[in-house]
């Protein structure tokens, strides 16, 4: 009998969950959904189960007033509605693997004492970071993780009148904490280590988001790490050093360089912990001892497309995870096929929202430890069909297998219609389509949602042409060498307002009746603003017989790319 078979239990089984937020609550629910017998007690060692982790930005904001609806469930309604056991203020201080106990400690009271089990499930979650950086422990100097941590920030921007705050990181919580302070009449500085903001997607991908912060008033210095922190002259500030020896003095810090996964029990307890510092579970969530299950931020499991282990703190994966969890343990045959990492933050007026693998991924980690062979394409369409008004435009880049068009991964950025286009992608991915299945996606349409042929399916038509031969694909990393001719063919106005060096103008309109002007023996490179009338006269071109390519995404990609580059982000 395998580990993943041996200890599904039955009769009246002893459940016990180290943690209530995502995967613990969400294992401990389905878990009596499949069984009334079963005796089933979730650990919380905070004051709150159950509560919307993902909202705390919104309620220092004050998007959200009322800290109550940040809430989902109370122990009350677990009892009343579930029969499950919760009990908060109790954090769970070992494992004996042997006698399958438990002992913990009342934080209220300092009282110890001891649990059996049959299935243990740790959903012991994530920790912000903590970097060791001189002065972190100073007043003002916070991470935001719980709701006693927004509850003090709250606190300290009320009590201070705060009006200036560095975030050091640029993720999802430093993003969605600089609209929320902003918001608050509250001037923002970001600091980042990364030459980038939003480092799951590409670097070109993140131009847009660092154009519309700084358009927003945010300050932006990436490539440079916090140094130390210290007291202000005035003994009410805070001024915050830098690697590169910039100040900034502000009244308050917010620490988001990420989390690392809580895995002291796991790993005090002898459990297998990964290289990058996660649980190891298999597809049925089992660690290393086949009566302990893990779950959500603390484990670490499969990537569905590159095959690497992975850490996705991310609350849609940990809701799963606790579901499969408990199916495992009262018998089922569930198994957890991998995460994909889809996400979406908004941030002010834009939203950014990818799905897969990123290039940068692909080309560091391949796929299942063989170099990635994939193609890229980049669009820019509008949300929805131009003639009706509020079209807004949408940045998207798609990887895909050259070897048979497997969708890899999909970025967009926008103000409308970008986490609609992803889901489409990350289902689509998800059943194993291809560029060809993505072309004949049959989506909504009416004119203020989308178009007859919708961004998804202009995306797969893109890609499938360069597969297929009709258009192939060239990119502005690649443009300017030894032999190429350069074309652009936008109109002369709009060619004298800047183009690539070297490239000869020929507009569209007038490039059938100029044909005999391009030459014959050399590959030629065609370019526009974003790439549509360039695929045009790459068509045109190819039925001439001409050794013709599309450069992707045409001058709008290329300013991204250039800024990149530049090192301006």
């Amino acid at each position: 009998m395998s580990q993943d078979e041996a200890a599904t239990v039955s009769g009246r089984p002893r459940i016990l969950i180290v943690g209530g937020v995502a995967g613990g609550a969400s294992c401990a629910a389905r878990a009596r959904r499949l069984s009334e017998q079963a005796e089933i007690i979730m650990f919380e060692r905070g004051p709150y189960v159950s509560f919307a982790n993902c909202g705390l930005p919104y309620y220092v904001g004050d998007v959200i007033t009322d800290e109550r609806n940040l809430i989902i469930a109370t122990p009350e309604l677990f009892k009343k509605r579930f029969n499950i056991e919760v009990r908060v203020q109790s954090e769970v201080r070992s494992i004996n693997r042997e006698e399958r106990v438990i002992e913990l400690i009342r934080n209220e009271t300092g009282q110890v004492f001891s649990e059996r089990y049959d299935a243990l499930v740790l959903a012991t979650g994530a920790m912000p970071v903590r970097p060791p950086i001189p002065g972190i422990d100073l007043p003002g100097v916070f991470s935001l993780r719980t709701i006693p941590d927004s509850r003090q920030m709250r606190e300290w921007i009320a009590n201070r009148k705060a009006k200036r705050a560095v975030i050091v990181g640029g993720g999802f919580i430093g993003l969605e904490m600089a609209e929320n302070l902003v918001g608050r009449g509250i001037s923002v500085t970001i600091i980042d280590m990364l030459p980038q903001v939003m480092a799951p997607i590409d670097a070109e991908m993140a131009v847009p988001i660092h154009e519309h912060l700084k358009a927003k008033g945010v300050a932006l210095h990436l490539n440079d790490g916090a140094a130390r922190f210290e007291k202000g002259a005035s003994g009410r500030t805070i001024s915050v050093a830098t690697r590169s020896g910039v100040s900034h003095e502000c009244d308050m810090v917010l620490l988001a360089v990420g989390v690392r996964p809580e895995v002291r029990l796991a790993k005090e307890a002898g459990l297998e912990i990964g290289a990058l510092g996660g649980v190891r579970v298999s597809e049925r969530m089992r660690t290393s001892d086949s009566h302990i299950w893990a779950v959500g931020d603390a484990v670490e499991v499969r990537d569905c497309f590159t095959g690497a282990w992975s850490l996705i703190p991310l609350a849609g994966p940990a809701n799963r995870q606790g579901r499969i969890a408990a199916d495992v343990i009262l018998g089922r045959d569930a198994r957890f096929r991998g995460v994909q990492g889809t996400m979406v933050c908004r941030i002010f007026d834009i939203t950014v929202a990818a799905t897969g693998a990123s290039e940068k991924i692909l080309l560091r980690q391949g796929i299942n430890s063989q170099p990635a062979q994939y193609e890229k394409v980049y669009l820019h369409p509008g949300h929805h069909v131009n003639y009706y008004p509020g079209a807004k435009p949408i940045t998207m880049k798609l990887l895909f297998s050259t070897l048979d068009g497997r969708i890899l991964g999909a970025q967009a950025v926008g103000q409308e219609g970008v986490e609609k286009r992803i889901d489409v992608m990350a289902m689509a991915m998800q059943k194993g389509a291809t560029v060809f299945d993505l072309e004949e996606a049959e989506l909504c349409y009416a004119p203020q949602f989308g178009a007859a042929k919708d961004p998804v399916n202009v995306a797969g038509m893109i890609a499938a042409n360069a597969l297929k031969g009709d258009a192939p694909v060239a990119h502005w990393a690649d443009a300017g060498q030894t032999g190429q001719y350069l074309l652009d063919v936008r109109e002369p106005q709009e060619y004298r307002q800047g183009h690539f060096e070297g490239a000869v103008n020929i507009p569209l309109h007038s490039l059938r009746e100029r044909m005999s002007e391009l030459p014959a023996d050399r590959e030629i490179l065609a370019y526009c603003g974003v790439g549509q009338r360039s695929y045009y006269a790459c068509r045109a071109m190819r039925l001439n017989g001409l050794r013709a390519k599309n450069l992707s995404g045409g001058m709008k990609t290329l300013e991204a790319e250039r800024q990149v580059a530049q090192g301006w982000i």
